[in-house]
């Protein structure tokens, strides 16, 4: 029986490397010898420039509010997220243009949301208002759009209604990762002028936070690969990889010993 106890010994050998290390799936992780400390996040990130495809919330007032009802979408009652995202929303089309009732088409591509209500505000005071009338623009992204996709909890295209979204917001509210999911690479296809870029985060070291796409952009790709222990398919925990191993080294033994006996 000398070599089954060496096969069981190298079994066992691949059961403890093929568990997943603790390292590997907790999130933000310290110095193990670091005090409690104010961690420095990248706060002031660069203000986000429209690209095509985005989604814009426009909406005009005044004193007179009657006066600015053409200007405002028909729907912008509407209380329904998705609803209020396609509806009412101002697309940026392929040539980087919004149509505005009334203002017409106006290209913002490139431009903050800030510099676009700007430019409302201006082309309003010099074509419908005078500055008595006390015209209040308000120009938002609708709501951050981005896909998210791999190990998972729950995969999908999602839209938050929130104008800063961190990329463990994204994470949590689409379920968390399993313990299969990598933390250590999870990869960010970003949307820029020229193209995509991927952009690589590990989710594992807290320096992470400082990262400038630790905050999701619209339209982001975010995609969590498997670990190899999935892929290989032996287990992810010690219990689950000394079943498989078993089940493996009782097979073996079998036909070893029905082998010897013939």
């Amino acid at each position: 029986m000398r070599y089954p106890t060496t096969l069981l010994l190298l079994l066992l050998l691949v059961s403890v490397a093929s568990c997943v290390p603790k390292k590997r799936i907790t999130y933000l992780q310290e110095n193990a010898y670091a005090d409690d400390q104010l961690i420095t996040i990248q706060q002031q990130q660069p203000p986000y420039r429209l690209q095509v495809a985005d989604v814009l919330s426009i909406r005009v007032k005044a004193l007179d509010q009657e006066l600015v009802e053409m200007f405002n979408p028909v729907g912008s009652s509407s209380t329904s997220l998705n609803e209020g995202y396609y509806y009412d929303g101002f697309a940026v089309d392929n040539h980087g243009n919004i149509r505005i009732p009334t203002l017409g088409e106006i290209n913002v591509l490139g431009r903050t949301p800030d510099e676009v209500r700007e430019m409302i505000e201006k082309k309003l005071l010099e074509d419908y208002f005078t500055e008595n009338a006390n015209i209040f623009v308000t120009v938002k992204l609708a709501g951050i759009r981005y896909t998210i996709a791999g190990e998972i909890g729950s995969s999908g295209v999602k839209t938050e209604l929130t104008e800063k979204l961190s990329l463990l917001d994204a994470i949590a509210n689409s379920g968390g990762v399993p313990i299969t999911g990598d933390l250590t690479d999870v990869l960010i296809v970003r949307q820029y002028p020229g193209g995509q870029k991927v952009h690589h985060l590990d989710l594992t070291q807290i320096a992470v936070m400082q990262s400038p796409y630790y905050y999701v952009q619209p339209n982001d790709l975010i995609l969590v690969n498997p670990l190899p222990q999935k892929t290989v398919g032996i287990g992810t925990t010690g219990l689950d990889s000394f079943r498989t191993i078993l089940t493996v080294f009782t097979s073996l033994v079998s036909v070893y010993l029905l082998a010897t006996r013939l």
